[in-house]
């Protein structure tokens, strides 16, 4: 707990700095605090260029940041939090802590020099890596190593946009992958300690000023639920059109990487000169979308623009995240449809800036699928508790339409293009890439669903496992019974008790005989018992007997 405190404490000063960084650099790049709030205008540095000095900003900062993170820490290019996700799901939550530095300075020279990404991402890993440095001073295991690279991004999240219980989710639902009290109660500690520290720095204040939310009438239900639909292809599309930029920059370059930000910077300058509102995060023009201060017309144009220079910045080497690009993607789209629906239906459609709030948190949901994050950021931002209804609805439908669409996040995504499978193992792993039938035991006479607990207690007792499979009368796989749920029910003796085993037996997640190891241990590790049945692919019935030992054996099959 202490050192989830001093985590946050780091990430929030991390964020102090990073934003400080932004500010200058934004300034001395542009002469403007954000440029987005003013697009089109010259730089009070060099009046005489007029707006084209944006031409030769971006080419300027990849000159700067491009040597920097080809040298030092060359995981500090892109958007940053899928290295965290890997390090924490495959390297034991170790981060380097040149990554702090060079993320930084990276990230807030390509954002202050125009790159059109957002700041989180690199907050995150900021924060991560002070987490996994403070865990090697202070020799932690691996599984507490794992949770203060969580600590860390938490506390970033939470003062960078003064949403403490968004911070705590985001390091749940994205960086763990799993909800434990004990990883809860360290994420709130930093999360805490991280918002104190920024809101010292920045007031209590959400970064952006949104418009009061309501529901004025109940058909707005069926239209926030096309919206999130709309939203989830949208989310999707520009996971694919990020990688697909990235495809032809890669395709596209034949120098070195160290040059390749600086001359990429060339088309980034075009696309800013063209539509000066992507220059930097454009948080003064998501505003302005939520507020309905443009036509549909050009609402549709940011919203391609915000696609291609998210994904031309993150494609020539630059350094941010894709968070805010995604919430100003929804922006966009939610204010046009919440024009279109108020000219269709002036009556019953409500307010414009209704669909922008949810269409940025179903935008995100779609591309990230992490909805209780997407739900608890908007409702922070707004602190209006009308907006839970609509918002959960829309978020739900994206997630699962995102679902449905692809297997892959905008973050996890990047990771499959490299040949990474955070559910798979490591690489140059011992066990994990063995199929589940090579390694699996003979099955345990399993229990019959009318035994009685007392004879079903002595069955399990002789067994040597913790749990045995449950069939049937007809022989039919029912679930799986555990030794403590047994000891459980003939200790509690209600009226109402269960007499049967097959009253208490539960299915576990399927493990099938074709499944290989690794994918198998994620469900071994959180079954009751000391193993899971093994179940053939076709029939879906047990075949076999999957249990820690034998999992632990298939190190001798490839040693």
């Amino acid at each position: 707990m202490a050192l989830a405190v001093m985590v946050g404490a780091g990430a929030g000063a991390g964020s102090v700095v990073f934003r400080w960084c932004i500010k200058t650099f934004t300034h001395f790049f542009s002469g403007h605090a954000d440029y987005s709030a003013s697009p089109g205008a010259s730089n009070p540095h060099a009046p005489w260029v007029g707006p084209y000095f944006v031409l030769l900003a971006p080419v300027v900062g990849g000159l700067l940041y491009g040597p920097l993170v080809n040298r030092f820490a060359k995981e500090a290019r892109g958007h940053g939090v899928p290295e965290v996700m890997l390090a924490v799901a495959q390297r034991g939550g170790r981060i380097s802590p040149k990554v702090a530095v060079v993320k930084t300075l990276a990230s807030a020279l390509c954002i202050g020099s125009g790159g059109s990404v957002g700041r989180e991402g690199p907050i995150v890993q900021i924060g991560s890596a002070l987490g996994s440095t403070l865990g090697r001073l202070a020799k932690v295991t691996e599984g507490r190593m794992k949770l203060l690279v969580a600590c860390g991004a938490a506390g970033g999240i939470a003062a960078t946009f003064n949403a403490p219980l968004a911070g705590v989710f985001f390091a749940m639902e994205l960086i763990l992958g799993t909800f434990s009290a004990e990883a809860f109660g360290a994420a709130v500690l930093a999360s805490v300690t991280a918002s104190v520290i920024g809101r010292a720095a920045f007031g209590n204040t959400a970064f952006l000023r949104l418009p009061d939310f309501r529901v004025d009438h109940l058909t707005q239900y069926g239209l926030f639920a096309t919206l999130g639909v709309g939203a989830a292809v949208a989310g999707v599309g520009f996971s694919r059109f990020l990688y697909l930029v990235e495809d032809a920059c890669d395709w596209l370059w034949r120098g070195p990487e160290w040059l390749r930000p600086t001359v990429g910077g060339l088309a980034l300058g075009l696309v800013l000169l063209l539509l000066p509102e992507m220059y930097g995060v454009g948080y003064p023009v998501l505003q302005k979308a939520t507020e309905g201060g443009y036509a549909i017309g050009f609402l549709l144009l940011l919203l391609v623009g915000k696609m291609l220079a998210t994904s031309l910045t993150i494609g020539i080497g630059g350094s941010g995240g894709v968070f805010a690009p995604s919430l100003f993607i929804g922006a966009m789209l939610g204010s046009a449809y919440g024009i279109a629906v108020h000219h269709l239906l002036p009556g019953s459609a409500g307010a414009v800036g209704a669909y922008s709030l949810v269409g940025m948190g179903a935008v995100f949901a779609g591309a990230a699928r992490a909805p209780i994050t997407a739900v608890v950021i908007l409702f922070e931002l707004t602190g209006e508790y009308s907006i839970i209804l609509p918002l959960m609805l829309a978020i739900v439908l994206a997630t699962a339409t995102g679902h449905l669409l692809t297997h892959d996040t905008v973050y996890t995504l990047k990771l499959r293009r490299r040949g990474i499978d955070l559910e798979g193992p490591a690489p140059g792993a011992r066990i994990g890439t063995q199929r589940v039938d090579a390694v699996m035991d003979p099955l345990p006479s399993p229990l019959s669903a009318s035994t009685t607990l007392a004879d079903s207690a002595d069955l399990l007792g002789l067994s040597g496992h913790g749990a045995l499979p449950v069939v049937d009368g007809a022989g039919a796989y029912v679930g799986v019974v555990t030794a403590q749920a047994v000891a459980e029910a003939l200790a509690e003796q209600p009226d109402n008790a269960p007499t049967r085993v097959g009253q208490l037996a539960e299915a576990p997640l399927p493990v099938m005989a074709d499944q290989s190891l690794a994918q198998a241990l994620h469900t071994l590790l959180s079954a009751a018992g000391t193993g899971v049945p093994v179940l053939d692919s076709e029939q879906g019935k047990p075949v076999g007997w999957l249990s820690h030992q034998s999992a632990l054996r298939a190190v001798h099959t490839v040693a």
